[in-house]
């Protein structure tokens, strides 16, 4: 069975270009993005690592600690980051997990448990290591989504679905389509409108389902 929404993360040991790490202990009181790939040194993965490099304020404002995955060595992602780092224009001061054993992988069910690199692997292998999960500070998994080799992933989308969830998990209110910070959240259809009008005080009735109100700041 795959991991689903809400589910507790594998709990794991893996060594990372910057020491070894125990995920859960890791992850601490904060929110985590863990961001997998197939291989070192490919052509979009870089893009993508140079992307998130270039968002570490951002995450640093949110709370939310990232960590990379590939399932190559710590030497090799020693190389990778300055190669990344390079494009970038920004340090990459994450940790890339060096998931070589694909137990990582396989726990977070990007691959079946008989999956095996041979030698002279390349991404082809790997191709399904292509995932985000964005966990909360309870260790349960939040979100999930899941790129082809060939499109690279909207680290903006990500950032916007981490505040969504920051939002709605800490205000018992929920974010419609293309909701970005600032804008009017939705009010859950188990509050009453009189419970509501106590908690948010204006809102607004679109249908009986939908209403609206300012976000809690």
């Amino acid at each position: 069975m795959g991991l689903r929404i809400n589910d507790i993360v594998p709990n794991f040991t893996a060594q990372t270009d910057k020491g070894e790490i125990k995920f859960h202990d890791w992850i601490g009181d904060s929110w985590a993005i863990l961001f997998s790939h197939p291989k070192d040194f490919t052509p979009v993965c870089t893009t993508e690592f140079g992307a998130v490099s270039q968002l570490a304020d951002e995450w640093d404002k949110r709370g939310c600690k990232v960590i990379g995955l590939s399932v190559d060595s710590v030497e090799e992602h020693h190389g990778w980051k300055k190669d990344i780092e390079s494009y970038a224009s920004a340090k990459a001061g994450f940790p890339i997990i060096a998931d070589e054993d694909l137990a990582v992988s396989k726990a977070f069910d990007m691959l079946p448990a008989d999956a095996y690199l041979p030698d002279g692997s390349t991404a082809a292998d790997s191709a399904s290591v292509r995932s985000v999960f964005i966990i909360g500070p309870d260790k349960q998994l939040k979100l999930s989504m899941t790129y082809p080799m060939n499109v690279g992933r909207n680290f903006a989308e990500v950032l916007r679905a981490l505040d969504g969830l920051q939002m709605a998990n800490g205000n018992g209110v929920a974010t419609p389509a293309n909701w970005t910070a600032g804008q009017d959240v939705i009010i859950p259809t188990s509050v009453s409108d009189q419970d509501a009008a106590a908690k948010f005080g204006e809102f607004t009735t679109v249908f009986p389902y939908l209403r609206t109100t300012k976000a809690p700041s």
